[in-house]
């Protein structure tokens, strides 16, 4: 990140969900930005330079609710979404102790999120929020669509009606929709993972 907002660059790789989110937020605030595409296999000199990252914010558009206690609740769901959830994908990968048990495991932690969405827009009311984009990020674009590629409906509507209407929600925003890449690129890209984790 650089000291004027018009000299904002943001280094991501398409297929990571971290840079979803950073995009979007970035969107959201209005915040003009050059995306630089990275290798992570072979990570440039300016990636390099720049990890850690420091902190900047822009105070328009805030993104974590103002009230302590939301604020905290969105902090805690966005752990269990990057820690429990986002790992059932390569559990899901490996399928060590079996797919069907896989599936299911990932299901009872997307569960908790079906319960969180009920009757509300967005995870954060009536906008979108921090939770949304981190679970976003992941949910509809990397765990659904992954599975969906090798026939399998990892979040379906019987099931989970208000994700899928939060899914929904999300896709008529243009800021979240200009930061998802291309879902046929996105399920070849989680074949290639696949491959290269049961090969590993």
């Amino acid at each position: 990140m650089a000291d004027r907002e018009e000299d904002v660059k943001l280094l991501g790789f398409w297929a990571s969900p971290f840079s979803r989110r950073v995009e979007m937020a970035l969107k959201l605030k209005g915040v003009p930005y050059e995306y630089l595409e990275q290798d992570l296999m072979n990570k440039s000199d300016l990636l390099l330079e720049l990890n850690p990252v420091y902190k900047k914010t822009w105070t328009n558009n805030p993104i974590l609710p103002r009230d302590p206690y939301e604020k905290a609740m969105a902090l805690f769901w966005a752990k269990v979404v990057d820690e429990q959830v986002t790992s059932r994908l390569i559990s899901l990968v490996k399928a060590e102790k079996g797919l069907e048990v896989a599936i299911e495991e990932a299901r009872e932690h997307i569960t908790f999120l079906e319960k969180e969405v009920t009757g509300k827009d967005f995870f954060g009311g009536k906008t979108i929020g921090f939770l949304d984009m981190v679970a976003g990020s992941v949910i509809p674009f990397c765990l659904a669509r992954a599975w969906e590629g090798m026939g399998i409906d990892m979040i379906p509507e019987e099931k989970f009606p208000e994700l899928n209407r939060w899914i929904k929600k999300l896709n008529d925003l243009e800021i979240v929709r200009e930061c998802i890449p291309p879902r046929e690129k996105q399920i070849d890209h989680m074949k290639k993972v696949a491959e290269r984790i049961k090969s590993a």
